[in-house]
């Protein structure tokens, strides 16, 4: 009877654990403002990503009750636009650049009823770059006879409507992988507790560990598959996804490589406590 439930309990930490790991590290990196800046930040070193979107900004500023005439507009865009190709030199631009992606964060991870009524709250991802587009119209203001204000907002929508739901279900279950993770602990310990032969735990449970680092991998890689043949409209939308996913691969692929490490570990340890055991058993019964 012990053994059954600590094969159980082995087998029920290894289901939990599944869940767990997964979801606790898109909670960290994804969920919450801070490792979402930290995982995409990266982005901002990119020139082609950079490139197209400061002109996909330029293109969305809408200069508000500055009134400025058609002609006028006609000749400071264009101005803006050449301006924003050196976007990444400017003083400021890295912090310019951690707002944006906190302010997209914001918008694309909040509750669909508390955005703004000219948001699209079916679109998955959403870019304020308002920040940017500030440093560009403040170096254009400088050097321009016409004076011009930073608009205080310029969205630029990089996701499909129909993937909306998509992050509300990640935003729901992902904070729950604490608590299945502390399940997960639960049932190894009672395992352990529970097992006529502790060396078999530990063996099991680092054999387990390897088979889900391998599960993960083949996950990851379809997820990957998956994001990378959605469809999107716009080349800034195309970079963004294609850096994200490898962002998050490489992110998550140092848990799994630790995962291959502790399952390992456990499992050379399991089998050489086995191994001892055996020893010591086979010279006690010895005449």
């Amino acid at each position: 009877m012990r053994t059954f439930v600590s094969a159980v309990a082995v087998l029920l930490g290894l289901a939990m654990a599944a869940v767990a790991v997964p979801a606790i590290w898109v909670d960290r990196n994804i969920v919450q403002e801070d490792g979402f800046v930290a995982l995409t930040a990266p982005l901002g070193k990119d020139p082609a990503f950079q490139r197209r979107l400061a002109t996909a900004a330029v293109n969305n500023i809408s200069f508000g009750d500055q009134q400025l005439p058609d002609a006028l507009a006609a000749v400071v865009k264009p101005v803006l636009e050449d301006a924003a190709q050196s976007l990444t030199s400017m003083p400021g631009y890295s912090e310019a650049w951690a707002e944006t992606l906190r302010r997209s964060h914001r918008l694309s991870f909040a509750d669909p009823r508390t955005l703004p009524a000219d948001v699209d709250g079916t679109t998955s991802l959403t870019f304020d770059v308002a920040p940017l587009v500030g440093l560009v119209v403040k170096k254009v203001s400088e050097a321009s006879p016409v004076p011009l204000s930073a608009p205080g907002e310029v969205r630029i929508g990089i996701g499909q409507s129909n993937q909306r739901q998509l992050i509300e279900r990640i935003t729901a279950y992902a904070p729950m992988g604490s608590a299945v993770a502390i399940g997960a602990a639960v049932a190894f310990l009672l395992a352990f507790v529970a097992a006529r032969r502790k060396w078999t735990v530990l063996a099991a449970a680092g054999a387990g560990a390897l088979v889900l680092a391998g599960v993960w991998k083949l996950g990851v890689d379809a997820a990957g598959r998956a994001v990378q043949g959605s469809g999107n409209s716009s080349d800034v939308a195309e970079i963004f996804k294609r850096e994200f996913v490898a962002a998050s691969t490489a992110g998550f692929g140092d848990w799994i490589t630790a995962a291959l490490v502790v399952g390992g570990v456990l499992l050379l340890s399991g089998v050489a406590v086995g191994a001892v055991g055996g020893r010591k058993r086979a010279a006690i019964s010895r005449p």
